[in-house]
Formats: C-alpha cells, structure tokens, sequence
C-alpha cells in the first residue's frame, strides 16, 4: 500500500480542490455567488476616488481557510 508524506497529500488534495472548483466555475455555478459584494463590506465612492474595505468576504475566507487547515491537520 502507497502512503503518502504530509506535502505531497495536501499538494494532491488542493489539486483536485482546484480542479472542482474550476469545472463548477466553467459552468457557471458560480454565477450567483458574487465573492465581494456579499453585505458588510463597505464601499465608499466619491467623484474621483473609490475606497473599498471587503470585511465580511476577509471573514468568509478565513473561516474556509481555517476549516481546510484544521481537516488537513496532521498530529
């Protein structure tokens, strides 16, 4: 049986994350989910400037972070 070292399983497994993701990006499942534009993330904007803080894309983003990191955790 083939084991696997820690960095090669998660450079495998972020692969085939990526690859998913694409495909379903391909086909437009994405197409609803506008990451960037979700509420609480402020946007001001005057005539010659545009100043935009993402606070609740910056949230999301570390929580699925952390989730990926904590179900890849190696003891």
């Amino acid at each position: 049986m083939i084991t696997l070292d820690p960095i090669p399983k998660l450079l495998v497994s972020l692969g085939a994350i990526f690859i998913v993701i694409g495909l379903l990006w391909q086909f437009g499942v994405f197409e609803h989910f506008r990451l960037g534009r979700l509420p609480g993330d402020i946007l001001i904007e005057k005539e010659n400037m545009k100043l935009y803080f993402p606070i609740t894309t910056g949230i999301l983003v570390s929580v699925i972070v952390s989730l990926i990191a904590w179900l890849f955790k190696t003891k």
